[in-house]
């Protein structure tokens, strides 16, 4: 009995490691075969063939006074695409100064700038997916671009997506990378994992099995959002503005996906400075996970736990005498030789390689930090932005 016990706990740790290792290398692959296509893409035409704009730039913001300004600086510095680009801001019930700061910089802003309140709304709503939802029936674009009020974006941010549109013209929707800032040791770690997940929501786009995009950067049809009744159906989430759309568009127009990687089209974001404040995202984050309704992203999710539970369950049953100690440092370096399979081009891209070095120090961590996580966002309640969410 304990001979097969030993066996069965040894296949599946080695099981385990074993196809994580080849998806994480499977998307290391596709990660440098996208940037390599983004290197090649043709310039974009100089003459404009419309009077409205090709884009509406759609920024959710809700007491972001402080950090408007400077993302309202980098789209007016964005480099000319034909058409032009306007941007568009919904003030979500913001108890400062974000109303009067947009409203003065629209004013002598060299590009279109509307603000729209959803205190003006019917029914006052609230949140992210309604101020979304507000910003796609004002936009007079046919193509939504959006990022988040804390973000800064590059002077090629725009003029990316512009050349994508015209490479792919039957895209339908865009995601595009996103890079956390910061420093210290939280910072590089909050880094690393979502350097992680950009390279595997990229790598999962690009096999047309989408299963994780960032708010923070991507672009959709404006008509594709009506096309499937917008959020209609996940309403009640507060999160997934972005994922359930990529999920719903993906399901209604099969092929349409792309990932756009090229480094003018790299949004940073601010990591969070503590660790109560970063656990809170990542709640918000997980809340979103019992919802999904395809399969993709359940799969990986699935198969990411497992391989972050190797380190504590492989010491686990080393300890008890279940597995041999060879089987469990197999399995350890099987899953670290995935991480840096995926983790090198996809930090060498974002300017970051020396974030490899910490990817020991995130397995360490990260089954316990997964699996709270992961429980808090099944529960569903949270608090972001001042206000406690519940399901």
């Amino acid at each position: 009995m304990m001979h097969a016990a030993t066996w069965l706990g040894a296949a599946g740790l080695l099981l385990v490691s074993s196809v994580y290792l080849r998806q994480m290398a499977r998307f290391g692959r596709v990660w440098r075969e996208l940037v390599a296509e983004s290197a090649t893409a043709a310039p974009l035409p100089t003459e404009v063939p419309t009077t409205t704009p090709v884009f509406s730039v759609l920024i959710a913001a809700r007491n972001e006074a402080k950090n408007l300004p400077h993302l309202l600086s980098d789209l007016f510095r964005q480099q000319p695409i034909p058409g032009g680009f306007e941007v568009l801001v919904v003030d979500d019930h913001s108890t400062d100064a974000t109303a009067q700061v947009v409203e003065q910089l629209a004013a002598t802003a060299p590009l279109p700038v509307r603000l729209l309140q959803l205190a003006g709304q019917p029914g006052a709503p609230t949140g992210k997916k309604a101020a979304v939802q507000a910003a796609v029936q004002a936009a007079r674009a046919p193509w939504l671009l959006l990022t988040d009020a804390d973000c800064r974006v590059p002077a090629g941010w725009v003029r990316a997506y512009a050349r994508t549109v015209a490479r792919h013209p039957k895209a339908r929707f865009i995601s595009g990378p996103v890079l956390l800032t910061g420093t210290g040791p939280l910072a590089t770690l909050q880094g690393l994992e979502l350097a992680g997940l950009v390279g595997a929501g990229a790598g999962s786009i690009a096999q047309q099995r989408p299963t994780m995009c960032n708010g923070a950067n991507l672009a959709y049809r404006r008509q594709d959002f009506f096309a499937v009744h917008g959020f209609r159906g996940n309403e009640q989430v507060a999160s997934g503005d972005d994922e359930f759309l990529l999920h719903k568009l993906h399901a209604a127009f099969p092929g349409s996906i792309r990932f756009l990687a090229d480094p003018a089209a790299l949004v940073s974001t601010p990591a969070q400075p503590t660790l109560r404040q970063l656990l809170r995202q990542r709640v918000r984050w997980a809340s979103k996970w019992r919802h999904y309704q395809t399969k993709a992203p359940q799969r990986l999710a699935v198969l990411v736990l497992l391989a972050n539970l190797l380190f504590p369950v492989g010491a686990g049953l080393w300890l008890l005498g279940t597995v041999s100690g060879g089987a469990v440092l197999l399995s350890w370096a099987a899953k670290l030789l995935g991480d840096v399979l995926l983790l090198r081009p996809v930090l060498r891209f974002l300017g970051r390689p020396r974030w490899l070095w910490w990817v020991p120090v995130l397995q360490l961590a990260y089954a316990p930090y997964a699996l709270l996580t992961g429980l808090a966002g099944l529960r569903g309640s949270y608090e972001w932005k001042g206000r406690q969410v519940r399901p």
